[in-house]
């Protein structure tokens, strides 16, 4: 069996990030689907596939994921959350968005997200 090191699964995480960056959306995919196989536990691939959902424009598949895959592998994930609520902005489903929000900035476990989840509520 075909396994990958933790640094190569970053390297491939990044390139999937930089496809997402050019709007190469499919092959971000393909490559989030490929690292989900290998690492099916690690919550930075689902972060990941948030961000490529998101780029492309795709806000109501982010929630659909953020609820279904996203909270029953991560379901203490505080970035997909505020993923999330990001998501629900631009979906205009604001009041959804701030209690979402107003969660990730109460927690104390993931300060990145809980600064991103203030930011968003105060814009």
């Amino acid at each position: 069996m075909f396994d990958l090191t933790p640094e190569e699964a970053r390297l491939l995480l990044n390139v999937a990030l930089m496809a997402v960056g050019r709007n190469r959306f499919r092959s971000a995919a393909a490559i989030l689907a490929a690292l989900e196989r290998f690492r099916p536990n690690h919550p930075s691939i689902a972060e990941a596939k948030m961000v490529a959902l998101m780029s492309a424009g795709d806000f109501l598949a982010a929630v659909t994921y953020a609820d279904g895959d996203g909270s029953r592998n991560f379901p203490n994930s505080a970035m997909l959350q505020a993923f999330k609520g990001m998501a629900l902005i631009r979906l205009d489903r604001k009041s959804e968005a701030r209690d979402v929000l107003s969660a990730v900035a109460a927690q104390d476990g993931n300060p990145a997200a809980a600064r991103m989840a203030q930011d968003l509520l105060k814009g």
